[in-house]
């Protein structure tokens, strides 16, 4: 029966055997391999997919990792490479209660949006999730997501979201990378690992990098191979050299390069000084940073300048910012104060307000807001971090802004307690969204606005819900493209107090 159908199937869109098609990222599937016996009889339940079975799938829309996302009888089909709109073939690798995951076998129905990648190794890389999509339909299913979380975890709450706001230009918009260091094929090589694998991807000539950055990374990597420098090998704990860490300011055009090493020596520091400015006039600052473990962390805690000063300085609007090696700071920074306005408009200071910036980093929002607000304070957990924002400040002249070492979800309770209250609270938290106890602190406090930017659609939307839940109302979101060729998405939503 399933092979009947599964002829009869072919028959009716005129198939025929040989490879199937795969435009997008992930690999060639050939009809040679596919049984047809695994293909499904016409009526089958979703429940009794199996893993190898064929389906037909219409995608509806892409997914937060950028997959496809379309339904069989009513069950989730992710399909990594698949574009809303098209008609798909996908085979079930990993069948669960509420979602099947699949792969892309051929594409019946193509989605206009679909074009090929630029970088010849976008199938394998991972940094990027949508360059198989033109630009247009990048934005359009961006705008989608985030409608999308918020009809999955607000409901029927009206949420009006503006139109997505993106880049003129949406290639070489990155000024910063991590590169990881190995050998492949007896070279070194500075790359991003595969997705869920340790196989290391040559990134050379990123599109999506700036083009300063590509030609740095290239010279240094030659550097270090003339040198002898050897890569870190997790597996036998050899080497050296773990991270190449790349940022370029957009304001001066200088360059700044941290060395990551698994231990805290560097023979050849030297020679590696000499050759590095020699051939990269732009570098401003040659750093190292120790990690001895093997973490996904980049990062250890220790970081010493090797050459030249202690940080570079990059500009957004009429501020000024010093960037230690560490620092933290957005890789677009066009789109950067794009979102920077939106959260002045949210904020609707005047002159009069008290601000409390939540998971505040170097302190670049806290700044941005600064002048128009009567104080501000901002919290981050992280000791380097609120050191870079304590010399922000004073680099910028601006005296009405402290910084505060500790967890938001502590010091704002603290505060409340003590009598605090804020009338506006402004939140940039990680992609995990915003600690529970500081979220009920918000309800308790009850500030007039409250502004969040989010890099996760899901996340927003669940912290939405519970400030809904607390007496709030969405006022607007406004998705902005930080991220173009790439699934991710940052917003900036207003949240206003309901009063009674």
């Amino acid at each position: 029966m399933r092979a009947a159908h599964f002829r009869q199937y072919e028959a009716e869109r005129s198939g025929k055997n040989g490879e199937i098609r795969r435009d997008g990222p992930g690999k060639t599937i050939q009809t040679e391999d596919i049984d047809i016996e695994s293909f499904p009889p016409r009526g089958i339940a979703a429940e009794d997919i199996r893993a190898g079975d064929l389906m037909v799938v219409t995608i509806k829309r892409i997914g937060i990792n950028g997959e496809g996302v379309g339904y069989y009888k009513r069950k989730a089909v992710f399909v990594p490479g698949a574009l809303p709109g098209e008609v798909v073939k996908a085979k079930a690798v990993l069948v669960e209660p509420t979602y099947i995951s699949a792969a892309l076998a051929e594409i019946e129905k193509t989605s206009g949006h679909r074009k090929t990648p630029e970088c010849p190794v976008y199938d394998i890389c991972g940094g990027c999730q949508l360059q198989h999509m033109d630009y247009a339909g990048q934005l359009a299913a961006k705008e989608e997501l985030v409608r999308e979380a918020f009809r999955r975890y607000v409901g029927d709450v009206p949420v009006p979201i503006r139109p997505i706001v993106g880049m003129a230009d949406s290639w070489g918009y990155r000024h910063k990378a991590q590169l990881q260091a190995g050998v492949v094929s007896g070279r070194t090589v500075l790359g991003l690992y595969s997705p869920a694998s340790r196989r290391l991807v040559d990134i050379a000539g990123c599109p999506v990098q700036q083009q300063d950055i590509n030609q740095a990374a290239e010279a240094i990597r030659g550097i270090m191979e003339e040198l002898g420098i050897p890569p870190y090998r997790e597996k036998a704990r050899e080497g050296l050299l773990r991270t190449v860490v790349l940022r370029k300011s957009a304001y001066s055009g200088e360059l700044q390069v941290t060395f990551v090493l698994a231990k805290d020596r560097l023979p050849q520091a030297k020679q590696l000084i000499a050759a590095i400015t020699a051939r990269l006039p732009q570098v401003a600052t040659i750093a190292v940073n120790i990690q001895p473990k093997d973490t996904p962390l980049v990062f250890g805690d220790r970081t010493r300048v090797l050459w030249g000063k202690p940080d570079i300085e990059e500009r957004l609007g009429g501020l000024s910012y010093r960037l230690s090696p560490r620092a933290f700071f957005q890789i677009n920074p066009v789109q950067t104060a794009v979102l920077y306005d939106y959260v002045k408009e949210a904020a609707a200071l005047t002159g009069t307000e008290r601000v409390v910036d939540a998971y505040c980093g170097t302190g670049t929002i806290a700044l941005w807001l600064a002048e128009q607000a009567a104080e501000v304070r901002g919290i981050e957990e992280i000791a380097e971090a609120v050191r870079d924002a304590r010399q922000n400040a004073r680099f910028n002249g601006i005296g009405n802004v402290r910084f505060y070492h500790g967890k938001s979800e502590q010091l704002l309770p603290a505060w409340i307690k003590e009598g605090y209250r804020p009338d506006v609270i402004v939140v940039d938290p990680p992609r995990t969204g915003c600690d529970r106890k500081f979220l009920s602190a918000v309800i308790k406090a009850r500030p007039k606005r409250f502004v969040y930017v989010s890099c996760n659609p899901a996340t927003l939307a669940k912290d939405c819900k519970v400030l809904l839940d607390g007496g709030f109302a969405m006022e607007w979101i406004q998705p902005v493209d930080m991220f173009p060729q790439t699934s991710h998405v940052e917003c900036c939503a207003l949240i206003k107090r309901i009063d009674d």
